[in-house]
């Protein structure tokens, strides 16, 4: 079998390989760190599978690759392929469910603690020697707060949300929750709750629902006004859940604490993207699912959901 990958630079970095996909029987594989949409079927053409993270694999590009018979893509979501045009084809696609979960949660409270203690501040605020000119024993000049009692809404408890509710529930705090699943299906101690409450008693929200036409934007100038001056929002989910403007203009004004998020609308981050200049405004580079471990496992995943194809019965099916 002849197997394309895509884009795996992101996947394998500096530290791990393919090797567990080269061990699978009869694979010819082929690897690209990066591939432009202009390449995607000249490097495709010959191959029987294709495993994709970001690259999009769409109709017009399905047409053009009549051998194709397997996508395999490096991720949970799978938007970037075209699945009714791959299901036409009968072409089998997968996915890599529930293996960032971990990750992705504990970049949640990485986040908040780093907005409720300021570690890196302080860290750097002593080595420009304000704590040895201090007159008394310590120095402070934030507003240092404790996680307990403060209430944390998630909106969405996939198996991120519940494992961020888990967490939250061990630091003390009240977890409310906005969710399909019925109330006597969610973690002991979290509470359902509608959205307008969700937004007007969050201490802290945290998104983890996925991107539909119903969550797009859900946080915006309206939303925004629902929510204490002192809320903290963090979004690892999708950039596009909330309006970047909207948040930004809060950020200044003084209506929200501070955004955390992992995530933007275009990534990477536009030049112009106005909350690069947002007061308050926290991003990492979308590296929230990106721990060794969780790369390892998503390796793993991928192996075995070819094999599972290779031997007539597949798994993580999403076409």
């Amino acid at each position: 079998m002849n197997l394309v990958i895509l884009d795996g630079y992101t996947v394998i970095g500096t530290d791990l390989t393919w090797q567990l996909l080269r061990e699978l029987p009869g694979m010819a594989i082929s690897t690209y760190d990066r591939t432009g949409a202009e390449d995607v079927v000249t490097r495709c053409r010959e191959a029987d599978a294709v495993l994709t993270n970001k690259v999009a694999i769409t109709e017009d590009v399905l047409r053009q690759l009549p051998r194709l018979r397997y996508i395999g893509v490096l991720a949970t979501g799978y938007n970037v392929v075209n699945i009714p045009a791959a299901r036409r084809r009968n072409i089998t696609v997968t996915n890599i469910p529930a293996y960032s979960t971990a990750s992705v949660a504990q970049s949640v409270f990485a986040h908040l603690l780093h907005v409720t203690n300021s570690v890196a501040h302080y860290v750097e605020e002593n080595r420009r020697g304000r704590w040895t000119e201090s007159p008394d024993f310590m120095w402070a000049d934030t507003h240092l707060f404790e996680l307990a009692d403060k209430t944390l809404a998630i909106r969405g408890m996939g198996n991120i949300g519940t494992q961020v509710a888990r967490i939250a529930l061990a630091f003390g705090m009240r977890v409310v929750a906005v969710s399909h699943r019925p109330a006597d299906e969610l973690p002991e101690g979290v509470e359902k709750v509608d959205w307008e409450d969700a937004l007007s008693q969050a201490d802290v929200l945290s998104l983890h629902c996925p991107l539909t036409d119903e969550t797009r934007e859900i946080i915006n100038h309206e939303t925004l006004a629902r929510m204490k001056s002192t809320a903290i929002i963090i979004n690892t989910g999708r950039g596009p859940l909330i309006h970047e403007g909207d948040v930004a203009q809060a950020l200044r004004e003084n209506r929200i604490a501070a955004y955390c998020a992992d995530v933007l609308t275009t990534e990477p981050a536009l030049p112009d993207n106005p909350l690069l200049t947002a007061p308050r405004c926290y991003l990492t580079p979308h590296i929230a699912w990106a721990t060794q471990e969780a790369r390892l496992r998503l390796i793993r995943t991928a192996t075995e959901n070819l094999r599972a194809y290779l031997n007539g019965q597949p798994v993580n099916v999403v076409s």
